[in-house]
């Protein structure tokens, strides 16, 4: 395997890890409620926990990939999250 091809199955594994991540989060309305409200008071808190949710669900992911992943999203009730908890999404 050559590093380009690598470095592009890592980008995809990111991108799925993010994907199926929010898939899980987003089917759990009280996780939701709770990683809202937590956005409000501390965004990159949030942003932390999700990391440490996907860990715990084997579902690695980086602060960046969970970002890149929200402004890739193309839902209102997913835009309307983030224009109120914007402060560090």
């Amino acid at each position: 395997m050559t590093s380009a091809n690598a470095a592009s199955n890592a980008t995809s594994n990111a991108t799925s890890n993010a994907s199926e991540l929010y898939r899980r989060i987003s089917a759990d309305g009280e996780l939701t409620q709770a990683l809202f409200r937590q956005a409000l008071q501390d965004p990159s808190g949030a942003l932390g926990r999700i990391v440490e949710i996907g860990a715990a669900e084997g579902l690695p992911v980086t602060v960046d990939e969970v970002r890149d992943h929200l402004a890739s999203v193309d839902d209102s009730a997913t835009r309307q999250w983030l224009i109120k908890a914007r402060g560090g999404l």
